[in-house]
């Protein structure tokens, strides 16, 4: 039987990069966004804010397929508008890390209890993963979009959390951290990066694809980097690489 795989932030981006990678790789995709549909694959609409959707698109899985066999949070936003953290206002912090943290974390939770179910029914050939998009924003500073960097900080210490917790269960969390992605979140700053990039801000001077994150979740979702639980991929061009 095809393993399910569920992706959210499936509609486009890096996140529609990851669901036509896995497919690629031979899985069954669960699509999942916040339109109301999406047309030629298996769609579920879900808002990870929101505890009700999260529930609907667990269900919708279990009903449809009987498994979960990889979880992949993709799902996430950025500032509406960039304002130095001198100036950020409570409503964008609590959208933005709403999302981004909280709806993370429960998505987590919520399918890593289905997972331990699943594991209960001793179904073939099953060994589930959870998969967690954050960004090289988890560690970078850029004080013109605090509470993105913040929130990304939080989806880093999700991944570990249930990493280390779900290690008893033997289904293991990984971390993916995209850095510069041509993708349309990324096209109204795409003249800066170009020069960056150009000035070598990665060590690798070029975009970043949702093909190269594809390709990261694709290795963790692997079953290779098992025993390397809460491990971190960075698919980022070399940018975490401290250089002098």
């Amino acid at each position: 039987m095809s393993k399910i795989a569920i992706v959210t932030g499936a509609y486009q981006g890096i996140g529609k990069g990851i669901a036509d990678g896995l497919k690629g790789a031979g899985y069954t995709v669960i699509y999942s966004d916040v339109h109301a549909e999406m047309e030629g694959e298996i769609y579920c609409k879900c808002d990870i804010s929101k505890a009700e959707d999260r529930i609907a698109l667990r269900d919708f899985a279990l009903e449809k397929f009987g498994r979960i066999d990889l979880l992949v949070n993709n799902a996430g936003v950025a500032c509406k508008v960039r304002l130095d953290v001198l100036e950020t206002t409570e409503e964008s912090f609590d959208r933005v890390v709403g999302i981004n943290t909280k709806g993370t974390f429960f998505m987590c939770q919520v399918f890593a209890n289905a997972m331990i179910e699943c594991l209960a029914k001793g179904l073939e050939d099953y060994s589930p993963r959870i998969v967690n998009i954050a960004s090289n924003s988890s560690y970078t500073s850029s004080t013109s979009r605090g509470e993105y960097c913040i929130s990304k900080a939080g989806v880093s210490m999700t991944t570990l959390l249930f990493a280390d917790k779900l290690a008893e269960f033997g289904i293991p969390v990984f971390e993916v951290r995209p850095g510069i992605i041509k993708t349309p979140m990324t096209d109204v700053v795409s003249a800066k990066y170009d020069k960056l990039i150009a000035e070598g801000i990665t060590p690798i001077k070029r975009w970043g694809t949702p093909e190269d994150v594809a390709n990261c979740v694709i290795a963790a979702a692997s079953g290779l980097l098992d025993f390397g639980t809460g491990t971190v991929l960075n698919a980022d061009g070399g940018f975490h690489i401290r250089r002098l």
